[in-house]
């Protein structure tokens, strides 16, 4: 009798803790409200034969919960939230914008929710890059009939996918964002190979000749989507912008490289799908923005770290000329000597190329375009950098730049304080013994430089690294950018993030809801002050898309780099400019890199 009671007590313990750990599981996963009502008749059902299993042998009970285990793993697997195309304002009906007219036919639109703003959202630019059109140039779309409603999204491009547990967990850990039992955010978003479309946000009513405003998201070419909420446009279009944010291709289906597809190339070209993307995306802006109110003659483009150094290589890519005016980059570039990241040698491109051949077993071009979308994006080679192709890019960019022959007229860009510390919180360990090794991984002879710059002890040897790599990967693209502009005597703006905040606070992309007015995606990370400085932020950004110089009526000072090039705008707890921090590592990185020789 005392035994079974203990088997009782103990059975009730577990069975609570096997409860809660499920619920919190499909909870954070956001698995649809079917997977909770058929855990709970499983766990229900389990717990009423409890007095059954209590006298049997020890190998009756265990096989009881294994019986359990597989059970609520294949409600798991049954109530996994499934994709979802996102509507392109959260109003529920909203009321649709009257018809308007593109080349390729007629499409509406919706309201947002007080009628200020009309969205037009998966408008396509181009054909569907899938079947014989994977790995080619992007081609223009093609016509349709009747009235296209565009109300929704479209997929986001393939791209490799976190299990959707992991990515909350993400979101709580980094954002310090988390919404828990929200049945209507229990999908994933949407994903496919057809997924050349743009968005169009644009001042509600008629309007013409309004500046336009070409956002290209981020994610290390291989990850991300043009609708994601904290570069939503409804806060540009209030300011009399019509702001468009595109998508292209990512990964293995934008980045891949091969020599058969360059010698099937009319251009022979290869390996820069995802650019040719954005510029088949700015033409067809420049062909049908005046439909929505906009100026194809005052095109600003701008892009956030991936779509920072994009933004860069239409800067030097023969094929943008004349598509826009000015350039607005965030923590990224590719102007340096040895751009550090999103740009290749071609050989390396064609040599990872071939490995992925031999991944999936194929002898031909032919043959991998056979390969599911599914399978191919699950590739362990990793496809996140441009090269010259000479056609997209006919040349290192910094040459380029040396020879004057750059498009941008104006650039706004900059970095934040703490760039690198996102991307080495996890399998970089730093100490005062290895510290000198992983900074000569990258400094050669001047590491004994650098670690005098920046020296150590076992407290701060992380803190240190992070320091330099932010200054390195991101910091110095900039500045070197900013120089070459105002060699050039065109106008540059050079700006340092430093505002601390709950979320993503100074790390990368913790300037984005700040600079495109979105800080109430995740309110709880902000203040007032955080608001205030977005709409400084966001009123820089306005007049530099209006006239290429974002100063203006009530806002700090902001001088041309070329006035000072040892100073940069802080936009912080104030907006002020400053010495920027890294000025002593920039000479050294010149050293390595051989700028100016």
């Amino acid at each position: 009798m005392e035994e079974t009671k203990k088997r009782g007590i103990l059975f009730k313990v577990v069975f609570i803790i096997v409860a809660v750990a499920y619920a919190a599981v499909i909870e954070l996963s956001k698995n649809t409200l079917v997977g909770w009502l058929l855990a709970a008749l499983v766990l229900t059902a389990f717990f009423l034969i409890r007095p059954f299993m209590m006298g049997k042998k020890w190998y009756v009970r265990l096989c009881s919960w294994i019986v359990l285990a597989v059970l609520l793993l294949t409600v798991f697997q049954l109530s996994y939230p499934p994709y979802k195309q996102v509507p392109a304002v959260s109003v529920r009906d909203p009321e649709v914008t009257d018809v308007v007219t593109v080349t390729e036919g007629d499409l509406t639109g919706v309201y947002n929710g007080d009628k200020s703003v009309e969205v037009y959202a998966g408008i396509p630019f181009a054909k569907p890059p899938v079947g014989e059109l994977r790995w080619k140039e992007t081609e223009a779309p093609e016509p349709w009939e009747g009235v296209r409603a565009c109300d929704t999204f479209a997929p986001k491009s393939m791209q490799q996918e976190n299990s959707t547990l992991w990515d909350t967990l993400v979101m709580a850990y980094i954002y310090n964002d988390i919404h828990l039992f929200n049945p209507r955010d229990n999908y994933r978003e949407a994903m496919s190979e057809d997924s050349l479309y743009l968005n169009v946000w644009k001042p509600a009513g008629d309007i013409s000749d309004a500046p336009v405003l070409v956002f290209i998201h981020g994610g290390s070419l291989k990850t991300g989507n043009s609708f994601y909420d904290q570069y939503n446009g409804e806060a540009y279009a209030k300011r009399g912008i019509v702001f468009v944010s595109i998508t292209y291709r990512l990964n293995v289906f934008g980045y891949y490289a091969n020599e058969e597809l360059a010698a099937e190339s009319p251009n022979g070209t290869t390996g820069n799908y995802g650019l040719l993307d954005q510029i088949q995306a700015l033409k067809w802006v420049n062909e049908n923005i005046a439909a929505f109110g906009g100026d194809a003659s005052n095109i600003t483009i701008a892009g956030e770290s991936a779509g920072a150094s994009s933004v860069n290589a239409l800067c030097v890519s023969p094929l943008s000329k004349g598509l826009f005016r000015r350039a607005v980059a965030e923590s990224s570039g590719i102007v340096a000597h040895e751009p550090y990241h999103t740009f290749r040698y071609m050989d390396d491109a064609l040599a990872m190329g071939q490995d992925v051949m031999k991944e999936f077993r194929k002898n031909s071009v032919a043959q991998l375009r056979e390969v599911p979308a599914e399978k191919l994006v699950k590739t362990n080679y990793s496809h996140d950098a441009m090269t010259v192709d000479g056609y997209a890019i006919t040349e290192q960019p910094y040459l380029t730049y040396e020879r004057g022959a750059n498009h941008e007229e104006a650039l706004l860009s900059g970095y934040n304080a703490t760039e690198a510390d996102v991307f080495t919180i996890m399998g970089t360990d730093v100490d005062a013994e290895n510290y000198s090794g992983l900074i000569g991984k990258y400094f050669d002879g001047h590491t004994s430089e650098v670690v005098k710059l920046y020296p150590v002890d076992e407290k701060n040897a992380k803190a240190q690294y992070n320091d330099v790599m932010g200054g390195m990967w991101f910091a110095y693209s900039h500045y070197t950018w900013s120089r070459y502009m105002a060699r050039e005597g065109r106008p540059v703006y050079e700006y340092y993030f430093t505002k601390a905040n709950k979320g993503l606070s100074t790390n990368h992309a913790g300037e984005l809801p700040y600079f495109y007015g979105n800080l109430d995606t995740m309110k709880q990370n902000y203040k007032d002050r955080d608001y205030e400085l977005s709409d400084e932020i966001m009123g820089y950004i306005v007049n530099f898309c209006k006239n290429g110089d974002p100063n203006g009526a009530g806002l700090p000072g902001w001088p041309d780099f070329s006035q000072d090039e040892t100073l940069v705008l802080e936009l912080g707890e104030d907006v002020r400019m400053v010495t920027d921090p890294y000025l002593k590592l920039y000479a050294i990185i010149d050293e390595v890199q051989g700028y100016g020789k």
